[in-house]
Formats: structure tokens, sequence, C-alpha cells
């Protein structure tokens, strides 16, 4: 079960709440785009990353120069978002026109990853997340390459994740208003892999549909 602190309980649509930490995982796993949340000292900046997850810690990485980078090591307290949107809720009145959706919030502090041989498992298993096999044929990043790469991590101790997809909320009295009314879902899908101007044309296309379900809709192409 998800933590319950101050800052994880969700008090505006409570019915909303999920305390699972699987529904936690699949919104990190899906999404892979986290904003982040940082101080400077013109005021607060919101910047999204690529993120990813190993076990129960999320991942991000950059160049050390980055002010993001810089801001999360130093050890401030951060917040990070991961959001889903699955559809519109189209209802009978303007006001209870709404949307289906999956969010997920961290909060804490990231630590940095120092060792280049730790470095290489996570930013080598987010490309198997996304590409599965991959790291089997390209050529991994060399010592240089890990060095000027800053990889920090945060644990998931403490987060809440919200779902809504309760569907069309209309009041009684506009149950006869004649408007169609129900969902218009909104998918987000995968494929297919387009080829680079310079790739040999021995090389086929690789299949990497086992990592995205039923989103994936690209047919392989060999040409």
């Amino acid at each position: 079960m998800l933590s319950q602190t101050q800052r994880t309980q969700i008090k505006k649509g409570a019915h909303k709440a999920v305390l699972e930490e699987q529904a936690l995982y699949d919104i990190i796993d899906e999404s892979l785009i986290a904003h982040i949340a940082i101080n400077q000292d013109d005021g607060p900046i919101i910047i999204p990353m690529l993120a990813w997850r190993v076990d129960n810690r999320v991942y991000v990485h950059g160049a050390k120069n980055s002010r993001l980078i810089r801001a999360l090591k130093s050890g401030q307290k951060t917040c990070l978002t991961f959001t889903l949107f699955d559809g519109w809720v189209l209802a009978r009145s303007a006001f209870h026109h709404s949307a289906h959706y999956r969010s997920a919030v961290v909060f804490g502090q990231f630590e940095t990853i120092d060792d280049n041989q730790e470095k290489d498992r996570v930013l080598n298993f987010f490309i198997e997340h996304i590409a599965p096999g991959r790291t089997e044929q390209v050529r991994l990043s060399n010592q240089k390459e890990l060095t000027a790469t800053d990889v920090l991590a945060i644990e998931l101790t403490e987060a809440s994740v919200k779902i809504g997809r309760h569907g069309v909320n209309d009041d009684k009295e506009d149950l006869d208003v004649p408007v169609w009314a129900g969902i218009l879902p909104y998918r987000t899908v995968v494929g297919p892999l387009e080829r680079c101007n310079d790739l040999a044309e021995c090389i086929d296309t690789p299949d990497y549909s086992s990592a995205y379900g039923d989103r994936w809709i690209g047919k392989l192409d060999n040409e």
C-alpha cells in the first residue's frame, strides 16, 4: 500500500484515490515523463524530464551543468508528477464536462548515482524498457560518456495516485436534456517504426511491440 502522509492525502475527489503500489508503478512505466519542480532564486520552475522506474526508485539523467540537475543534486526537496490522459467526459451540462485520467505525485529528495557501473545498469534498463533487446545490439556507453552524465534516483516512499474514470455525472434534472452524453476516448498509440535516411538497407526492422501491449499498432516494415 502507498504511504499515507499529510502531503499524499487526496482531499479533492478523494473517491479517485488509489492506494495500490502497482497502480503507481503502472503510471510511471507508461508515462516515462516526469514534471519536476525546483525552487530558483527568481521563483519556482517545473521542468519535464525523461524518467523511468527500477523497482521502487525513479531515475532521471542529464548533463552536469543542467540547472535542474544541479538543484536536485544539492538535496533540494522536490515533487514529481506523472499524468496520462485517457479521454473527455461529455456531459449533458457544460458544468459537468470533465476528463478521464491517471496521475501520480511523488515527493522526496534525489540522490546522485556516482558509480559508473551502476549508471550503466540503470541507463541500459531504460533502453530495454522502451526497446527490448536493444542493448545487445547497440554500442554501449563508454566511461567518458558515463562520467559526463549525471544519474539521480528518488525513492518511491511518499507518493499518491489519483485515477478519474467514473463516467458521466449529470445532475438528475439534466437527464432529459436531448444531447449526446458519454466518453470521448483518447489513446496514445506506438508505431510504426520509421527508418533513418542513412540506415543500411540490409538492416531489418526490429520488433519492439512486446513493450507496448495493446498500444502497439506499428506494422513491421522491412523494406
